[in-house]
């Protein structure tokens, strides 16, 4: 679905999820083992194996396991699940990034107005 209008925020592709089986199930058992590596990174906390150096290097991969089994069901949700859109956005013109005006787009005279500048040098947000 494509729209013919390029105005600012105007959907230009929208692509629905696939929403696979197989995607789910396996979200499903990513979340299992999830629970599972928790678990036993809250009982290890609990029970003290943080002052032993074996017990803190099983913690540190507990831990580890942890935030890497939820990037994989992150990323699964986010490819079977998310729609793809592309929003059109607003191309800004270089030297809008810089703070310039428009007026001053093309570049000031360097002895132009020296009233002007002495003012602007005293006081930088001075508008004319």
């Amino acid at each position: 679905m494509s729209s013919t209008g390029s105005n600012y925020g105007d959907i230009h592709r929208y692509e629905p999820a696939r929403e696979s089986t197989a995607a789910a199930i396996a979200i499903v058992l990513l979340t299992l083992i999830e629970v599972v590596f928790v678990a036993l990174f809250a009982y290890g906390l609990v029970a003290g194996w943080g002052y032993d150096p074996i017990g803190n290097m099983y913690l540190g991969f507990l831990l580890a396991a942890v935030f890497i089994d939820l990037s994989f069901i992150l990323l699964l949700y986010r490819k079977e699940f998310l729609p793809d859109v592309m929003i059109v956005k607003k191309r800004r013109r270089k030297w809008e990034d810089l703070y310039v005006r428009e007026d001053e787009a093309d570049g000031v005279s360097a002895f132009g107005d020296t009233f002007e500048q002495m003012k602007k040098a005293v006081y930088p947000y001075y508008k004319r």
